[in-house]
């Protein structure tokens, strides 16, 4: 245990968040997701939703600001039924990073980015189309 790192980031998951460099991507699939199938790297969250983990992520993590859209969403393809998951992830980011578009990607376009990502986080999450996608930013020392 370390002093002021929330326990649900696991020595694991702190690792890959710290090595990833600027443009790389993190991918959070929920418990539906392919992660064994579709992950370079892949660290077990399991029973954790993404929403505390998404919480505890960016206290640590820049997103990126040299994209439009550093969020994705995998697309559940209903306009006028999004899941209700997505507000909380709002809430979040809001929190953390301010203001931020979020991308909608179909499906199988998601898992072809999420093989080309750092690494995917394997969670507990049993909301349908919960999968986010982060891309991580730079730290600036003068901040």
């Amino acid at each position: 245990m370390l002093k002021l790192i929330p326990p649900i980031l696991s020595p694991d998951l702190l690792h890959v968040i710290a090595s990833m460099g600027h443009g790389d991507e993190l991918v959070l699939g929920d418990a539906n997701f392919p992660c064994d199938a579709l992950a370079k790297r892949i660290v077990h969250a399991d029973g954790h939703s993404i929403p505390r983990l998404l919480d505890a992520i960016l206290r640590y993590y820049p997103l990126d600001d040299f994209v439009e859209c550093p969020v994705a969403l995998m697309d559940n393809g209903d306009a006028a039924n999004r899941p209700p998951i997505w507000q909380e992830y709002s809430k979040c980011i809001l929190r953390h990073e301010g203001d931020r578009h979020v991308e909608l990607v179909d499906r199988f376009a998601f898992y072809d980015r999420a093989k080309e990502a750092y690494a995917v986080v394997a969670t507990g999450e049993t909301a349908l189309y919960g999968n986010v996608i982060l891309k991580k930013g730079v730290v600036s020392m003068e901040d």
